[in-house]
């Protein structure tokens, strides 16, 4: 693949908002990599993209080191560079209720896929992400995760999550100074996790994903983002 096509990545894209931010980037003429963990629902859902652009299927797990790794290096197989990575695999657990009554499971799963998953993938896409004339990490947080409005009790380990991935956003930041990284809330948004309720459409919670991955200034890193505005952690 040509050094001069732009490469993404998008985890847990085969629904949702990381579905429609690999839309979004198709049609801007990006060539995406649609990750997802189930592959029967990855590739119907690349196929369903087919008239929007270049969108190819790839199989990740990102709680899962190994699969981290093998999608790593099938990758590898199809392009020679990543230009924007964007980590917005997630869960919100139906029993992340209560801060003082999480179970350990429940902690665990839920840090796992929110919080190392992400620095999982970083570290096995570092390589192609340093071959890019612009690299740039989107993390898909949530205001949630902000510390300055303090907590409101709604699903303590998915916000405590948030609060480490944007911690995540800030470390990597340093470490990556020729990078854009930041965090981005795309609000309550209508989707599985959102609910039928939320008053924002999935496109609406889509575009400043997109924007960060795509737009935004390149030295615009380590910081926290909701519709195109820098907000507080």
């Amino acid at each position: 693949m040509s050094h001069e096509s732009r490469i993404a990545l998008v985890t847990g894209a085969n629904k949702g908002i990381g579905f429609e931010v690999t839309r979004q980037l198709a049609r801007k003429g990006f060539h995406v990599f649609l990750g997802a963990r189930d592959s029967a629902a990855g590739k119907a859902a690349a196929k369903k993209l087919a008239g929007d652009g270049k969108v190819a299927f790839l199989a990740i797990d990102v709680s899962k080191p190994e699969s981290v790794k093998r999608a790593a290096e099938e990758f590898a197989r199809a392009a020679d560079h990543l230009d924007s990575l964007i980590n917005n695999a997630g869960v919100l657990l139906d029993d992340d209720k209560e801060a003082l009554k999480i179970t350990p499971e429940i902690f665990h799963s839920t840090l796992q896929i929110n919080t190392l998953g992400p620095i999982l993938v970083s570290e096995a896409f570092l390589p192609f992400l340093k071959k890019s004339k612009a690299p740039r990490v989107v993390n898909v947080s949530s205001g949630g995760g902000q510390l300055s409005e303090g907590a409101d009790g709604w699903a303590p380990a998915y916000c405590i999550s948030k609060t480490a991935l944007n911690g995540v956003t800030s470390q990597f930041a340093a470490a990556l100074p020729n990078f854009a990284v930041n965090s981005v809330c795309p609000g309550w948004v209508r989707t599985d996790m959102g609910g039928t309720n939320a008053p924002r459409s999935i496109g609406e919670g889509a575009a400043g994903i997109v924007w960060l991955a795509a737009d935004a200034p390149q030295n615009e890193t380590g910081k926290f983002w909701r519709d195109r505005q820098v907000i507080a952690w």
